[in-house]
């Protein structure tokens, strides 16, 4: 199982969202510890061209992460809206 570690961007995004969202975000990165990669077919993941970033799609929001294998974690880079997250 992976540790999922969340930078401060990513916190206050969690923070500010109402209870159902906060508990759909929970749910999905619950998920993405046992299997963070593209295969699990639950999740919609794909992998970012031309990084070692992953890009996870949790309704209208987007999560970016990248996995850090040789310590088992997973950093959450930025969660925002699909038109704010690329820029």
């Amino acid at each position: 199982m992976y540790y999922i570690k969340l930078n401060k961007q990513a916190k206050k995004f969690i923070e500010k969202q109402d209870k159902v969202l906060k508990q759909r975000i929970k749910r999905v990165l619950e998920s993405l510890q046992l299997n963070p990669y593209p295969t699990n077919e639950e999740l919609d993941i794909k992998k970012m061209i031309n990084t070692q970033n992953y890009r996870l799609r949790i309704g209208k929001f987007r999560l970016l992460y990248f996995i850090e294998n040789n310590e088992l974690i997973i950093i959450i880079e930025k969660i925002d809206s699909r038109g704010d997250i690329y820029k």
